[in-house]
């Protein structure tokens, strides 16, 4: 999801630079609904450092319906491989978000509800969907925008690290869940590209964002990318390297956390 804000100070100085004679040819008042999607191929699907469609392209897009007052509502959806997840059997993941946006002084704060749904998953006593609060805040300055974002999934059968029977000594157990991430990104001026850092942390366990292979728990790990987009029209390609200090591997045995480039083409509209 991708919302473009103006500051007021932006707004103020547009005003100033507007000659008297506009006054008398006022100008459309802002929609109270505005809907914006995209649509993106990328060579990996990465949730949080984690490939989820085991090094293999993924299509991916999403749709947000956003209220004037801030309120909005957003559905992304992407290829997945099935032994990746925790179901088995899954093919596609659907986010599905409802939050809230206000910016103060140059300060946005978002905040909302995420929830995590895999149709096509009906293993029998399998549970992948989860739900998961979120905030987070973030404001530019110049070229530079920075976001630090938190969210929390609450306990939950679905964070349960195995629920296949290979290591049923946690089998059942419900866990929760918290990350903790910062986002920069620098355009650089008078050119369409930017680059991009990201630094996260997962605290605790569960199947989706965490660590587990060869029978053992791993209570958290770090994730992080560097990368350059560079922006044309609607279209934003984008190059990154991410890596994480993590050990997953998936059903059949293949890592998961390993380093890798990932590249992605996105179109909005």
């Amino acid at each position: 999801m991708r919302i473009s804000t103006m500051t007021l100070g932006a707004l103020l100085l547009a005003a100033s630079a507007t000659p008297a004679f506009a006054q008398d040819a006022p100008t459309a008042p802002p929609p109270e609904i505005t809907v914006n999607a995209t649509a993106a191929i990328v060579s990996d699907y990465r949730f949080r450092g984690i490939s989820q469609t085991d090094k293999q392209f993924a299509f991916q897009g999403s749709i947000t319906v956003t209220h004037a007052s801030g309120f909005y509502v957003s559905a992304w959806g992407s290829s997945v491989t099935d032994y990746v997840v925790a179901g088995g059997n899954a093919r596609q993941e659907i986010d599905l978000i409802a939050g809230y946006s206000k910016t103060i002084n140059g300060i946005k704060l978002d905040g909302g509800v995420l929830y995590y749904f895999y149709p096509r998953d009906k293993t029998p006593g399998v549970h992948s969907d989860f739900f998961e609060p979120y905030v987070d805040i973030s404001t530019t300055l110049g070229p530079v925008t920075a976001k630090a974002t938190v969210n929390y999934a609450p306990k939950q059968k679905a964070l349960a690290l195995d629920q296949t029977g290979v290591g049923s000594s946690f089998n059942s157990r419900s866990r929760d869940n918290v990350y903790l991430a910062g986002d920069f990104t620098g355009a650089i001026p008078k050119t369409p590209f930017s680059l991009t850092a990201h630094l996260g942390h997962t605290f605790g366990t569960s199947w989706l964002a965490s660590s587990f292979g060869k029978g053992k728990e791993q209570d958290g790990y770090t994730d992080w990318a560097l990368g350059v987009t560079a922006t044309y029209k609607v279209l934003t390609l984008g190059v990154s390297y991410v890596d994480t200090d993590a050990k997953f591997n998936n059903l059949v045995g293949a890592v998961e956390s390993k380093s890798g480039v990932v590249a992605s083409l996105t179109a909005s509209f």
